[in-house]
């Protein structure tokens, strides 16, 4: 694990440095997409911004709404989150709604889109992966396997690198998609379905795992549903070429 990184007198986070990192790489990838799926640039580019930024102030927002006693007396904190928390649950449902509305006010094609959103919402989620294994705040579970790693003086799942391995397979589905030349949306269901399948299996080596009441574990509920969802959907959708051919410079 590598939490900081030292330069002279300056202490840099590792994790704040992969984020500001991975937001630059996951708004460079949905470009690209867009224009090999000839979207309306722009338009797309602006609803990855909404979306980032709306997270980013969502999650804040609503970790400050939870741990309301801690600031009531010192409202300036709420400005400097450098050293306190964030909400993730939060931040993906406001900055979800957030990309939602400014597509549609721009008119963006539903399934197109989401298509052309596919990559960056993976990547975004291999950095979180990245993030956390240099900064060590999620571990996997004690194995004897000659992978492991040496975290709290006890020999563990390296489970962050795993969800980097789904992440690249769930990207490689993504292009084969685009080289079919499937209709609009399927590129989107294949790789959600590819990425929850993964993190299914992923998320059973991790050792602080979220759990409900009975000690199911809420990830992997949450990606069985979008697995068997995003399957459904990829059934009741014929496979035939459709949509605007690979734009040939980006090959």
């Amino acid at each position: 694990m590598l939490p900081t990184i030292e330069l002279g007198p300056l202490v840099i986070p590792t994790g704040g440095l992969v984020y500001i990192l991975g937001a630059w790489l996951v708004l460079s990838v949905v470009e690209r997409s867009a224009r090999r799926l000839a979207l309306d640039v722009p338009a797309t580019y602006g609803t990855v911004v909404m979306g980032l930024a709306g997270g980013f102030v969502g999650a804040r927002l609503v970790f400050v709404a939870l741990h309301w006693e801690a600031y009531a007396q010192s409202p300036l904190a709420i400005l400097w989150p450098l050293n306190s928390g964030f909400t993730v649950w939060g931040g993906l449902l406001i900055g979800g709604a957030a990309a939602f509305f400014y597509a549609r006010a721009r008119q963006l094609p539903p399934a197109g889109t989401l298509d052309a959103l596919a990559p960056g919402l993976v990547v975004g989620l291999m950095v979180v992966s990245l993030a956390d294994f240099l900064a060590g705040p999620g571990y996997g579970s004690e194995t004897t396997l000659f992978w492991a790693i040496d975290l709290f003086g006890v020999r563990r799942h390296p489970v962050q690198l795993y969800e980097l391995l789904v992440g690249g397979l769930a990207l490689v589905s993504w292009w084969y998609a685009l080289r079919a030349a499937w209709h609009p949306g399927r590129a989107f269901l294949l790789t959600v379905a590819v990425y929850s399948a993964g993190r299914l299996f992923v998320e059973a080596y991790r050792a602080n795992a979220w759990l409900t009441g009975d000690g199911y574990h809420v990830v992997q509920l949450l990606c069985l549903a979008l697995l068997l969802g995003s399957l459904f959907l990829l059934a009741r959708t014929e496979p035939v070429p459709a949509g605007p051919s690979p734009d040939p410079d980006l090959e």
